[in-house]
Order: C-alpha cells, then structure tokens, then sequence
C-alpha cells in the first residue's frame, strides 16, 4: 500500500513540470539579432511606445602582431669582429584592432511585415539589381541576404530590415 502523500506528490510531479515548462520560454533572451518589439524586455533603453527594434552584434576584429625582439646583443672582440651573432626572439600577441559592437536599430514592426509589404521589399531589391529570387513575400534566406546586401555599404551589416532601409527604398513614409 503506498502512503497518501506519495500518491499526492506522483499527482502533483506531472502538472509542476509542465508549469515549470511552460515558464522557461520568459527565461530564454532572444537570439542574436532577433527581432524585438518595445513590449518586449530588449528594447533599447527610451525607446519610444509603439516602435519596434532588432540589435545586430558586430564581433571584434583581432589583428596578430608578430615581431623580432633582440633577446642579446652580439658579441664583439676587440677588433669589432663578430664573436657571437645577436639572439632574436619572436614576440607575437594579438591586438584589438576594432572592439566588438552592439546598435540597436528601429525595424518595421511584425503587424506591418505582412506577405504584401515583403513582395514590395523583394521587388523593390529586385529593381536595384541585388535581388533574383521568387516574389513570395517571404522573408526567406535569399531576402534576408539581399537586405543584408543593400544595408551593409549603409553601415549595417544585417539581414533584418531596418525601418531606415524601408525608408531609403521607398516602402514607408519618411518621418516629418
């Protein structure tokens, strides 16, 4: 006979794992890069109400510096003949040539990235000869790399579509 508290607790061990479940999505951030809205907790900080962001990470950029170090001089005799050749030692260490970057960015919000208005992003990379792939209006990999193709020379080295790209190509209306 098992005791009552056991049978409880066997009951119980079901419905606290699934709520424990269901709870580790709010403890998960966001992917690198991922699409944010203001609503959510990883928006810059005096974001206005109502707008959306994404936040690209650039990493460092490392340079290895390698160079000859005298380790001893050489040595001379009295008539400055060469007794012993000068020691060299390699020295090699890494520098930080540009430190790793994180820009937030203002992005079309989800409501307003409907089938229609990512068919007019396509066709409008298209035009400028930086997309070939099908209009769908998804936001596939071949629309993400062409947005990231026509955002990088802007300084912005990311596939999401920034709210100034959609600007620069026509697609939303110019802030006043």
């Amino acid at each position: 006979m098992t005791p009552p508290l056991i049978t409880t607790c066997r009951r119980l061990a079901p419905a606290l794992l699934l709520a424990a479940l269901a709870a580790l999505p709010a403890c998960v951030p966001p992917p690198p890069g991922g699409d944010v809205t203001r609503a959510g907790r990883y928006a810059p900080p005096g974001a206005p109400p109502g707008t959306c962001w994404s936040k690209h990470t650039s990493p460092a950029v490392i340079e290895t510096v390698t160079s000859q170090v005298l380790a001893e001089p050489a040595q001379l005799d009295s008539s400055g003949q060469v007794i012993r050749p000068a020691i060299f030692r390699t020295d090699t260490r890494q520098q930080i040539v540009q430190p790793r970057q994180e820009r937030w960015f203002e992005i079309p919000c989800p409501a307003s990235m409907t089938p229609e208005f990512i068919r007019t992003v396509q066709r409008a990379l298209a035009a400028r000869g930086i997309y070939d792939g099908p209009i769908h209006g998804q936001m596939d990999t071949a629309t993400r790399t062409a947005v990231q193709r026509y955002q990088k020379p802007l300084g912005l080295d990311s596939g999401t579509l920034s709210l100034d790209t959609a600007r620069k190509l026509g697609l939303v209306a110019v802030a006043g």
